[in-house]
């Protein structure tokens, strides 16, 4: 690192389970963010303030004023631009230290393998349960670590499934695929604009520990939000024997 970016992350540096070592981490590190919406937004801004070196971002959608209530990465500005061209433009504006790869299309099944197979950790922050399945099927092939967030209304909830430990379950595990199309999106129903920030966030703070290998991820544990009552609730999460994706 440079004296520079010794000094943008010195507040960082400064904590003693992160340090320079640490902080070196980050900055040769490459995250993977499927979905530059609600849950992007924030996971985007915070690896990207934080010295995360290469960010990969995914979304072939273009900036909506329907966005723009949750969406903080867009502004006004940036309305019927790609939303993965926005968020570079965010970012880079932000921290013109890092890298940021901009995925302007519908990846396909071997496109997304590609990107997840250069990743060190990937993010899914999309809004779909086709998007959910395909990441959760290539993070468990590759054994990749990968970092599950959802919210609508006022309800969120997050996980980590890391395929690197024998006993994490999958995204499969939790919610296996009966091929019905049941996605409940915020384009149709609302959503609380802070909801999706507070889960976003925690996705962030989930994937700068997995880099730095910091203190204990949600691995085994899923985190749910029901932000109207301000509760927080952990479920214990264990790998299902019969999932035919990881247990085979």
């Amino acid at each position: 690192m440079n004296d520079e970016q010794l000094l943008r992350y010195s507040r960082q540096i400064l904590l003693p389970q992160i340090e320079y070592e640490g902080q070196e981490k980050l900055t040769q590190s490459h995250a993977l963010i499927v979905g530059a919406g609600g849950l992007g937004s924030p996971v985007a801004l915070y690896l990207a303030s934080s010295g995360v070196g290469q960010l990969t971002i995914c979304d072939f959608d273009a900036v909506d004023l329907t966005n723009l209530q949750r969406q903080v990465l867009h502004t006004t500005a940036a309305i019927g631009l790609n939303k993965a061209l926005s968020a570079q433009k965010t970012l880079l504006a932000l921290n013109p230290e890092i890298t940021v790869n901009a995925v302007c299309k519908r990846a396909t099944e071997c496109e997304l393998h590609d990107l997840v197979a250069k990743a060190d950790v990937v993010l899914d922050c999309s809004d779909n349960f086709a998007t959910r399945y395909l990441l959760n099927k290539l993070c468990v092939q590759l054994k990749k670590p990968l970092v599950s967030g959802a919210g609508l209304g006022f309800e969120g909830q997050v996980t980590v499934y890391d395929m690197r430990s024998a006993t994490s379950p999958c995204y499969h595990c939790l919610f296996p695929d009966n091929g019905e199309d049941t996605d409940l999106r915020c384009a149709t129903n609302g959503v609380f604009a802070p909801l999706v920030g507070m889960i976003g966030t925690t996705q962030a703070a989930e994937a700068l520990k997995l880099l730095m290998n910091i203190g204990e991820s949600l691995q085994g544990r899923l985190l749910l939000l029901d932000a109207l009552a301000m509760e927080w609730r952990t479920i214990k999460l264990g790998k299902d024997p019969a999932c035919s994706l990881c247990s085979i």
